[in-house]
């Protein structure tokens, strides 16, 4: 509609913002960006279980830390159909944020070196119990004063 309005008003010529004309190009109704939310969210899930269920099979500690990795990446990506590419990537950096988020691609990153180039299933291991932790964290940053009574909740019971 916006688009019609600058050209019957004669002002289609107004350059636009590189980010103005992705969104434009991209944007999608909100049922099919829940629809997708949903769909990503539900194969990261299903991932991240699947990656479990190889945890329990002989030598498969390689294939959990791939596919618990992919379930993360997909279950954050979902998040981009709820509020776009851009939003998430500026929401995810900022300050209260970003060491949670430097921590979490870290971690992504450091587990699938750990089970690719080093080898080392007991790093992986231990970068995906990390992995978990980062993401709960950043989880935790978009829900209100939920980081601070989880400090709370810790300092108390080891107190």
């Amino acid at each position: 509609m916006e688009k019609l309005r600058r050209v019957l008003s004669g002002h289609e010529d107004e350059e636009q913002g590189l980010t103005a004309q992705v969104l434009d190009a991209s944007t999608l109704s909100f049922g099919t960006r829940v629809k997708w939310f949903a769909i990503c969210f539900v194969t990261g899930i299903f991932c991240s279980i699947l990656g479990t269920a190889f945890l329990w099979l002989p030598s498969g500690l390689k294939l959990f830390a791939v596919f618990y990795t992919i379930g993360n990446i997909a279950a954050l990506a979902s998040t981009c159909f709820l509020m776009g590419p851009v939003k998430q990537l500026k929401k995810m950096f900022e300050p209260t944020r970003l060491i949670a988020t430097i921590v979490m691609l870290l971690c992504l990153i450091c587990t699938l070196c750990a089970v690719f180039w080093w080898g080392k299933k007991g790093l992986a291991l231990l970068f995906c119990i990390l992995q978990f932790l980062a993401m709960t964290w950043y989880s935790l940053s978009y829900i209100p004063f939920a980081r601070d009574a989880v400090i709370k909740c810790f300092t108390s019971c080891l107190s």
